[in-house]
């Protein structure tokens, strides 16, 4: 018995998942992340938040409290397409750790953490999302001619 309840639990415990944790900056100061994540078929709507240790940026749950410094600076939105973004105003001097949280009714919870630098940060367009989220497809394009060349010797 303990084993099949040990199976279940992996089970529905894999059953979401965050897939993707990409950002850029909207302009010089401000942060945007977007979290794509991966339900069940027949799952109800998930809660999002976002997180630093102990700290809450924002959430999209009525029943938990933002952390206070981040009121005026945090807003976290669920968009379709399984999507939670941050926007994120204000982004300090150097590295931020940044945590997506997935969570769905009595489920567990699926996190996936970035450290965000804001010297490195890429401009919001869709050539840095590519870039960030296609790198193998990016790679296979670029090289393209070059395999087509070598094909006609």
């Amino acid at each position: 018995m303990f084993l099949l309840a040990t199976i279940l639990l992996f089970g529905f415990a894999s059953a979401q998942k965050v897939i993707q944790l990409n950002y850029c900056s909207i302009d010089e100061h401000n942060l945007r992340m977007d979290c794509k994540y991966a339900l069940p078929p027949e799952a109800p709507e998930p809660f999002c938040k976002y997180t630093n240790g102990e700290r809450l940026f924002d959430t999209t749950d009525p029943d938990e409290e933002q952390h206070a410094p981040f009121k005026k600076r945090a807003k976290a939105r669920m968009f379709p397409g399984n999507i939670c973004r941050l926007l994120f105003k204000n982004l300090p001097n150097g590295k931020s750790n940044f945590t997506c949280n997935i969570k769905y009714a009595d489920s567990a919870i699926a996190t996936k953490t970035s450290v965000v630098d804001k010297k490195l940060l890429l401009p919001c367009s869709a050539w840095s999302v590519l870039l960030q989220s296609c790198s193998g497809l990016l790679l296979t394009l670029m090289t393209l001619p070059m395999l087509l060349e070598i094909h006609w010797l």
